[in-house]
């Protein structure tokens, strides 16, 4: 990448048919989808993809249809996370040796009992980096259950060459970002919003310079921040309150079952299905999605159609 990346990087859903094998021309599709939504680049094989129901032969597969079919008309992030750090070096080196401009990568992490210390956390990141010559962005989520504490991971980013990406997505992410964009200075390439954008306006008063959301709505939420960014914060505020009830309403509703249920219903892909032990969202909280995204006029609501 010649320059940071800035904007909107969404997660592109796994499509699997109702049967559960993946959908492999239905990834193409979802794909072009995003790209046609306007997106600044696509993060694979996320949480939101579903990225723990997928055997490593699939992970593969995805990864290289992915960008295989993306081509270079976006930069394309693969998340690599695994707690053991053989494993996620390897991801890594597969992911740049494939095209990807980038990896992102959660703490290792296997449930709460079960959490390296910060000296296991930062030689895990160093390795990756030492194996390649992307930027690694650092995935800092409360689903890990692991704490990253801003000195932390300004020191990763100080001294690991190829850390300079931070999704942040815990509780209170305004001030995380804050603090992390004072005390890591240049060192923070790219300090990143995420959960749906939920906590969006806060994030970007706090500095953030993009966000990590779904393949939702990302037409939509991008201009929140291309707005702030140029100055015009009455505009972005304006456009964070009209998607934000459609927002609220995935991020504590319907999780990763939204993305993959409107693009159902816009033809984008042939089923919803998610993988057990997920479960398909209630027929009243379907409702609501779809009638939230018609008032929109999401394009993932009407783009195969």
């Amino acid at each position: 990448m010649k320059s940071p990346l800035t904007g909107i990087l969404p997660v592109a859903p796994t499509p699997f048919h109702a049967d559960g094998r993946v959908d492999e021309e239905g990834m193409r599709r979802v794909l072009d989808c995003m790209i046609d939504q306007g997106v600044d680049a696509i993060c694979i094989l996320a949480n939101y993809s579903e990225q723990f129901l997928l055997s490593d032969a699939e992970r593969d597969l995805l990864m290289k249809i992915s960008l295989e079919h993306v081509a270079g008309r976006v930069p394309v992030i693969a998340t690599i996370s695994h707690f053991a750090t053989e494993v996620v070096t390897a991801r890594a080196k597969a992911a740049e040796a494939m095209g990807a401009a980038m990896v992102m990568m959660m703490p290792p992490y296997h449930g709460v009992g079960l959490v390296p210390a910060e000296a296991g956390i930062f030689e895990q990141f160093a390795a990756v980096s030492d194996a390649i010559s992307i930027p690694i962005m650092v995935q800092d989520a409360p689903l890990s259950g692991v704490s990253l504490p801003v000195p932390l991971l300004v020191r990763m980013a100080k001294e690991i060459e190829n850390v300079s990406y931070f999704k942040i997505e815990t509780p209170f992410a305004a001030d995380k970002l804050a603090a992390l964009i004072e005390m890591g200075g240049e060192h923070i390439v790219g300090p990143f919003d995420g959960e749906e954008a939920v906590t969006l306006l806060a994030d970007l008063d706090a500095g953030c310079t993009g966000t990590m959301t779904s393949a939702l709505q990302p037409e939509l939420i991008r201009p929140i921040v291309t707005e702030f960014r140029a100055g015009n914060e009455a505009a972005a505020l304006e456009r964070w309150q009209m998607c934000l009830p459609l927002i609220n309403h995935e991020n504590r509703q319907c999780g990763l079952r939204a993305a993959k249920t409107v693009m159902m219903e816009g033809g984008v892909i042939g089923s919803d299905h998610v993988r057990h032990p997920l479960k398909p969202m209630s027929d009243r909280t379907r409702a609501r999605l779809l009638q939230l995204s018609k008032e929109l006029d999401v394009i993932a609501l009407r783009w195969g159609k």
